[in-house]
């Protein structure tokens, strides 16, 4: 599908979409043709609930003041890498895109990133630990010294190095005998997540916690009885892992089934939307996961000057559905676009896109996005900025679940709601 600003002026007339003025510079281009942007999601298939606020984000990114000056044309990878890599080539090829975009898992993240590499695209990516999509894009993850930079690829968002700490510092609230249990499928958060020398353990080993790794399993697996029986026999007070929502469902009901209730379950993935924990009805009280983005997060955007709070507000408002958290790096993503496309004399020349991008330093309404390699090994440097991360729990109100932040401690700017609670 595509996008452009006179069908979506046309189409949500009606809506009463208000959007500020930020103000922005246009680029040279904004004389001739429209800058075209490819972005690639994964709007279909397990992984669907990562892409549910895309169509929200790109108008109201054409609908800025600064959309004008753009096209986005939108690729559906089916929650498929292989798909992935191949919308991404359309884009390139086909589409003649001049910058893609491109968030939500390293499933989807890291095919598209490495064809833009291959192909001298430049390429801003989001929405996956910057492990897995780093490491994962290197020919031999396994052997660091054969790790290399990247000229065209960049991505924004937080780190192993980070949910350990939220994970470990949520149960630090609990009396638990720090006995864990993980999850992790075979896929590339799973593999990143389970490896014995760059995943969770040695983390989560120096915070005193024990984990025990059953192995890994297949995506859509209708059967953990392997996992559950290996938890019962660590005695695991605590489970953790990287799942898609539909294998957290079977393994939450067969667990319950055999009458096990953990203190904590800490998931990332399965347990980051609300529909996903709604679907578990009273069984998703308390269940917790890590937070990259809520209302209460105190930032706003460089596009429409909205603030979270607005943000997430004006989504529901147009959509019916609550927030969820890829609201605000979906959006994102088109501020970093239009802030490096506003600073090029010719956004066809990728070399000259490239370097604007690797010079980017902006507050975005995820935080501040520059590649200045705070906070990032020196191999990672030039490629991963890295953004503020929390700690919540799913609790039941009024029918329906809130996200509470519950742990803060490597961003206080951002508000907690309540203390961690066991599970019950």
């Amino acid at each position: 599908m595509m996008f452009n600003r006179r069908k979506f002026m046309t189409t949500t007339a009606a809506t009463g979409l208000a959007l500020a003025a930020p103000g922005l510079s246009a680029p040279a281009i904004a004389q001739g043709r429209k800058i075209k942007l490819g972005y690639v999601s994964p709007q279909t298939g397990p992984l669907a609930g990562f892409a549910e606020s895309d169509a929200y984000n790109i108008a109201a990114f054409l609908a800025s003041p600064h959309g004008e000056n753009f096209e986005v044309v939108v690729k559906d990878s089916q929650s498929n890498p292989n798909r992935a890599a191949d919308v991404a080539k359309e884009l390139i090829l086909s589409d003649e895109v001049n910058m893609m975009l491109v968030a939500s898992t390293p499933e989807t993240t890291n095919p598209v990133a490495g064809v833009c590499e291959s192909e001298g695209m430049p390429v801003v990516s989001t929405v996956a630990p910057w492990q897995p999509w780093f490491i994962g894009q290197q020919g031999n993850p396994r052997d660091p010294s054969t790790w290399r930079p990247f000229d065209y690829a960049y991505h924004y968002f937080w780190g192993m190095e980070d949910v350990i700490r939220v994970f470990t510092a949520m149960w630090d609230q609990l009396d638990t005998n720090k006995q864990v249990g993980g999850l992790f499928p075979n896929d590339a958060d799973g593999n990143a997540w389970g490896d014995p020398e760059n995943g969770l353990k040695p983390g989560l080993a120096e915070a005193g916690y024990d984990l025990t790794n059953p192995g890994s399993f297949q995506n859509l697996s209708d059967d953990f009885s392997a996992q559950i029986n290996a938890f019962k026999s660590a005695n695991t007070d605590i489970i953790t892992g990287v799942l898609i929502p539909p294998d957290f469902t079977t393994f939450w009901n067969q667990l319950r089934q055999q009458g096990i209730t953990p203190k904590a379950v800490t998931v990332a993935k399965a347990l980051l939307f609300p529909q996903s924990v709604e679907a578990l009805g009273d069984a998703g009280h308390n269940l917790s996961s890590e937070v990259w983005w809520t209302p209460s997060h105190p930032f706003k955007s460089s596009l429409t000057g909205q603030s979270s709070a607005e943000l997430a507000s004006d989504f529901t408002a147009q959509s019916g559905r609550p927030w969820t958290q890829p609201i605000g790096f979906v959006h994102s993503l088109f501020e970093v676009a239009a802030d490096v496309m506003g600073r090029v004399d010719d956004p066809t020349d990728g070399d000259l896109v490239a370097e604007a991008l690797a010079a980017t330093d902006m507050e975005t309404v995820v935080g501040k996005v520059a590649w200045n390699g705070a906070g990032v090994p020196e191999f990672a440097a030039k490629n991963v900025c890295k953004t503020p991360l929390t700690g919540g729990q799913w609790r039941m109100k009024d029918g329906g679940y809130d996200l509470v932040i519950v742990e803060n401690g490597g961003a206080t700017e951002i508000p907690t709601g309540g203390k961690m609670e066991p599970l019950s």
